[in-house]
C-alpha cells in the first residue's frame, strides 16, 4: 500500500482491540468477527484485531479469520516491543504474533522518556534497541510494520531529542508508517498540529525519502476528532479510530466523524461514495454488537442529526434543505427527520404526515386539530419525539384513517412476591372482530404478564404477533415532588425482527400507562404487516440489522 497519492487517506480501524477497552465493552469472538467482516465491507485497509497472545479469544480470531479471509481489508496484529534485557528472537511473547500469521503487525514503544525509566525500568539505550530489534526481527519473518510512538506528543514536548530518536530508530529499522499517538488524549488540536509539522519537515530534510506518517488520538480532552483532522492536514496519511469512538476512559477518535469530515468536508478518498452511504448502518450495527445504545445524537450518524423540531426550521428545509443541513443526510446514510413535540408548528405536522404517506393540506382543519391536540396530550405528559409510532396513531385516529384491529375491554394484574422471586399473573378481555376474548398469562412482572396474555389472546387473529419482540421500556417520572402519586411515562421499543418503533404511555398508575404503550407497539406492528405495499414509514421506524452471514 502506497500513501503518496496526495488525497488518499488509509483508515486503521481498532474498535475489536482499543475499542474493546471501553469499560462495560465485552467482545465474543462471534462478535469480533462480525464486526471485522462488517468493517471489511466498508472498505477499511487496515482491521486491527486484537494482542495474540494476551488472551485466548484473540488467538483464535485470528485462526477463524484464516478459515474465512477478509475481501480486500489487512488484518493486523498488534503488541510491544520486547522486554528489556532479551532478544526479540528469543522473547515467547512475540511467538503468537507470528503465529498469527498476518502481512502487517502493529508495534507500539515508548516515545517517553519517563516511561522508559519508572514504566519499563530500563536505559534510554536499551528502549531504542527494544525498538531497533522487535522491528528488524518481524521484518526478517516476512512481516510489514506499523510503528505506534506512544505518548508521542506528551514524549515530544518534554523531551524533544529522545522522542525524534525513538521515531527514527524505528524508520530506520525498516517501519513503513510512523504513527503519532496521542496515547493520553490530553493534546489540543494547535499542538498536534505544530508538533506534526515540525517532525514531517524534520523528516523532510533527510536526503532518502520520507517516511508515512499516521495519527491515532484519545479523546480525553474532547478534541480527538478535530487532532486527527488536524494530523491530516499538516501530512500524515494514515488515521486511526474505531467505530462510534469506543475506547478506555473516554474513547478514541471517532471514525464515523473523521471519514465524513475527510471526505466530504476535506477532499480526501478514504472509502467509495456507496461505502460511506452505510456509514449510519455500520454505526448502528456495531453499537447492536457490542450492546451499547447508539448515541442518537452522535454527529453524521445519530437518529437526531438531522431531526428538526422548531416550526421555522421545518418549514425553511421543506423549502431547501440547506438552510439547516451541512450535508445531505444520505450521503452517509442517515435521513432526515421531522420532529413532532409541544414547540411544532403546522408546518411539522404537515411534513410528518408526508413522512408516513398522508398527504394533508395547511387550510384542512384536521391539521389543526392534530396539533391541538399534540399539544394537549404533551402537556399532560405524553412525548411524542421518540415515540413517532404512537404519533401516527394519533394521526390517523383524527384523520379517521386508524384501524381497529381490537377492542380493549378490561384487565386486572396478580402480583406474588415470595422467597426473593416476583410472580405475576394478568387476566385480560378483549373483543376481536365482535369476538370477546378472556385470556391470561403468567410473567416475571406486571408488564411481562399483561404482554403475555394480550399476546395471547391475539395471536390466533393476527399470527404475525408472534413475531414482534419488546426491545426497550424505560419509565420516567414526571412529578417526582407527588412522592408514590406522581405521574408516570413509558416508553416502549418494538420489533418485528425488521423494524423497530416506540409507543408512550402516560397515567397516575405505572401499569396503565405500561399498558397503553404495550397495546399501541402491537397495534402500529400490526399496521405495518397490514399497509398497503410500496408505503414505508420511514420515519418512525429504525431498521434492525439481522446477523452478518459468514
Amino acid at each position: 500500500m502506497n500513501s503518496q497519492t496526495s488525497n488518499q487517506i488509509w483508515l486503521y480501524d481498532t474498535t475489536l482491540r482499543d475499542g474493546a477497552q471501553r469499560e462495560g465493552l465485552a467482545l465474543s469472538i462471534e462478535d469480533k468477527l462480525r464486526i471485522a467482516y462488517k468493517l471489511d465491507e466498508m472498505g477499511i485497509p487496515f482491521i486491527e484485531g486484537g494482542w495474540p497472545g494476551a488472551n485466548p479469544k484473540d488467538v483464535q480470531f485470528f485462526w477463524q479469520l484464516k478459515e474465512q479471509p477478509l475481501k480486500q481489508a489487512e488484518i493486523v496484529a498488534f503488541c510491544s516491543t520486547r522486554r528489556p534485557g532479551t532478544t526479540a528472537a528469543e522473547d515467547a511473547m512475540l511467538q503468537p504474533i507470528l503465529a498469527a500469521g498476518t502481512r502487517w503487525v502493529t508495534l507500539f514503544g515508548k516515545s517517553w522518556d519517563l516511561h522508559v525509566t519508572e514504566g519499563l525500568k530500563t536505559t534510554l539505550e536499551e528502549n531504542l534497541a527494544m525498538i531497533e530489534d522487535t522491528i528488524k526481527y518481524f521484518i526478517s519473518q516476512g512481516r510489514r510494520v506499523i510503528y505506534d510512538a506512544e505518548h508521542w506528543f506528551d514524549g515530544y514536548k518534554n523531551n524533544r531529542e529522545y522522542a525524534l530518536l525513538t521515531l527514527k530508530t524505528a524508520w530506520q529499522a525498516g517501519a513503513e508508517w510512523l504513527v503519532f499517538c496521542d496515547t493520553n488524549g490530553g493534546t489540543l488540536p494547535h499542538e498536534i498540529a505544530k508538533i506534526t509539522r515540525e517532525v514531517v519537515a524534520e523528516f523532510s530534510s533527510f536526503n532518502s525519502p520520507s517516511p508515512q506518517f499516521g495519527i491515532h488520538t484519545h479523546n480525553d480532552a474532547d478534541t480527538a476528532v478535530a487532532n486527527a483532522l488536524s494530523g491530516v492536514m499538516e501530512g500524515v496519511r494514515m488515521v486511526q479510530g474505531t467505530i462510534n469512538g469506543y475506547g478506555e476512559r473516554c474513547g478514541n477518535a471517532n471514525l464515523c466523524s473523521i471519514i465524513p469530515n475527510l471526505q466530504l468536508k476535506l477532499g480526501y478518498k478514504c472509502i467509495e461514495e456507496t461505502q460511506l452511504g452505510r456509514l449510519a448502518e455500520t454505526s448502528r450495527f456495531v453499537s447492536e454488537v457490542v450492546n451499547l445504545a447508539p448515541d442518537e445524537f452522535a454527529a453524521y450518524v445519530g437518529r437526531s442529526a438531522f431531526a428538526h423540531k422548531g416550526g421555522i426550521h421545518v418549514s425553511a428545509v421543506e423549502r431547501n434543505p440547506q438552510t439547516y443541513e451541512h450535508i445531505q443526510p444520505e450521503q452517509v446514510g442517515n435521513q432526515r427527520r421531522i420532529v413532532i413535540s409541544d414547540q411544532s408548528g403546522l408546518s411539522n405536522v404537515l411534513a410528518k404526515a408526508r413522512s408516513f404517506g398522508i398527504e394533508m393540506d395547511k387550510q384542512d382543519p384536521a391539521c389543526r386539530s392534530i396539533l391541538e391536540r399534540l399539544k394537549e396530550l404533551e402537556n399532560q405528559g405524553y412525548q411524542f419525539e421518540a415515540a413517532e409510532a404512537s404519533f401516527e396513531l394519533l394521526m390517523r385516529e383524527a384523520l379517521g384513517q386508524r384501524r381497529q384491529f381490537f377492542e380493549l375491554k378490561g384487565f386486572q394484574v396478580h402480583c406474588d412476591i415470595a422467597q426473593g422471586t416476583e410472580n405475576a399473573l394478568a387476566t385480560i378481555k378483549v373483543a376481536v372482530n365482535g369476538k370477546n376474548l378472556l385470556e391470561a398469562a403468567e410473567g416475571n412482572g406486571p408488564v411481562s404478564a399483561l404482554d403475555a396474555a394480550l399476546r395471547k389472546a391475539l395471536v390466533n387473529f393476527y399470527p404475525e404477533i408472534a413475531e414482534f419482540q419488546l426491545t426497550d421500556y424505560k419509565v420516567r417520572i414526571l412529578d417526582g415532588g407527588c412522592g408514590t402519586s406522581a405521574k408516570t411515562r413509558v416508553l416502549i421499543e418494538s420489533s418485528n425482527g425488521k423494524q423497530r418503533w416506540m409507543t408512550v404511555g402516560v397515567s397516575g398508575n405505572i401499569l396503565d400507562a405500561s399498558y397503553q404503550a404495550v397495546v399501541e407497539g402491537l397495534e402500529y406492528g400490526l399496521l405495518l404487516q397490514n399497509q398497503e405495499p410500496g408505503v414505508t414509514n420511514r420515519y418512525c421506524c429504525i431498521p434492525t440489522y439481522s446477523k452478518l452471514k459468514k
